[in-house]
């Protein structure tokens, strides 16, 4: 009987009840493709960001804080040092190959890998392009970052069995108009100059990488620089849960006594960027529920207003107050129901437009479409905000019907 009475009050004024269910369509539909969109953008850049950067980055922090001389000479005193300098001291890592090695052994770890790098020039005829040449184990850098599945031409392989071997980042190779095969002159600041020969070209995605990365062998890099066999800055370290990351980062730097910087740290300003466009794209989204919400409310009300006789009659006749309060609440989720599934299935439509949108990313990042993400979570927490919405703005409303004195409206007539 309550369904039958809230159905015959829905389509009475019908366009009321299209007007109000269209609210909630168009708030369900855009809180989904807003957070698909959001999410896609976010899941895309973060997953370019750990495939190109350690889950810990291991070296030697040659700006932090020492106990001066004045110090260790005059330590119960007060002293004073104005601009101290940093000390000239080499970046080396000692005993980086057998600190990797321990490193390997922990059962959390998927791979360690040694590295040092030095900024190099690579010379375009006349021109000069800036740029780093990375030296290390390639196969150990494959384990951290799969540089195997990013090779557009050539293989990894191939620096394992050419002495002055260079692996190009695709954005720096087309700069350059090198393929597989050419050899580079490069030029280190110190104005040492060595030939290289392209044995392979990477993209990882970023353009801060492409354009301007490149990776050697470790013995190349130390030839290029004049250091021994030895000479090793950095060691960068994969997690099998990157969410370990910081925890570990401290037990290493306790036990090694090297700086050890953990993936969140190092990529602070990226997270708090995505966590701003969360919040934002969450905030839109309510608010245009809660706006349907009033819509709703509004409309209940003026049908509460129209319909007082017959509320007045139904009550009469043996309704009870709950019974009346239900006949508006079956109107209101109905309408939130209805409009969240239609919603839904606009938020569908409207994420899959998008990503068959183009979009060049140029030469800041590898990307041919905008990334959409299709989680079924967004479209459970879309019809369960959604009716939920249109339930508490129904409350309010129903409950005053429910509460409506046939008497007074009887009397009234």
């Amino acid at each position: 009987m309550i369904l039958s009475i809230a159905k015959t009050h829905l389509l009475a004024k019908p366009k009321q009840s299209l007007v109000a269910m269209l609210g909630v369509t168009f708030g369900i539909g855009m809180f989904v493709a807003m957070v698909s969109l959001m999410s896609g953008l976010n899941n895309f850049t973060e997953e370019l960001t750990m495939t190109s950067s350690p889950d810990i980055h291991i070296y030697k922090d040659i700006t932090e804080s020492r106990v001066s001389i004045m110090d260790q000479l005059n330590p119960e005193g007060i002293n004073f040092v104005h601009h101290p300098k940093p000390k000239n001291e080499s970046q080396k890592i000692r005993n980086a190959f057998q600190i990797a090695e321990l490193i390997r052994r922990d059962p959390d770890v998927l791979g360690a890998a040694p590295q040092l790098s030095s900024q190099v020039f690579y010379n375009f005829g006349p021109v000069q392009l800036n740029g780093n040449i990375a030296g290390v184990d390639i196969l150990e850098e494959d384990k951290l970052f799969d540089l195997s599945s990013k090779m557009k031409a050539g293989e990894i392989a191939g620096l394992l069995t050419t002495t002055n071997g260079l692996i190009m980042g695709s954005g720096l190779a087309k700069t350059l108009s090198l393929s597989v095969g050419d050899n580079v002159t490069v030029t280190t600041p110190e104005g040492v100059t060595i030939s290289l020969k392209v044995v392979g070209i990477f993209q990882m995605g970023l353009g801060e990488i492409d354009n301007s990365r490149s990776y050697a062998n470790i013995s190349t890099v130390q030839k290029i620089l004049g250091k021994d066999q030895s000479y090793i800055t950095d060691i960068n370290v994969k997690l099998i849960d990157l969410y370990q990351a910081k925890a570990k980062a401290v037990q290493i730097q306790s036990i090694f006594g090297y700086k050890a910087e953990d993936w969140e740290t190092a990529n602070a300003t990226f997270l708090a960027g995505a966590v701003i466009r969360n919040i934002m794209t969450y905030s839109v989204s309510i608010t245009l529920l809660i706006v349907a919400g009033f819509g709703i409310y509004n409309i209940l009300n003026m049908t509460i207003f129209s319909k007082m006789k017959d509320i007045a009659i139904l009550k009469a006749t043996g309704f009870a107050a709950k019974d009346v309060t239900g006949i508006f609440m079956t109107q209101s989720l109905v309408i939130g129901l209805m409009g969240s599934v239609l919603g839904l299935i606009l938020g569908f439509i409207l994420s899959y437009l998008l990503s068959l949108a183009p979009f060049d990313g140029g030469d800041v990042i590898a990307i041919d479409a905008l990334p959409v993400s299709f989680d079924p979570l967004y479209y459970v927490i879309g019809i369960v905000f959604g009716v939920a919405t249109t339930a508490v703005a129904g409350y309010m409303p129903s409950r005053k019907a429910g509460h409506v004195d046939p008497i007074e409206i009887i009397r009234g007539i």
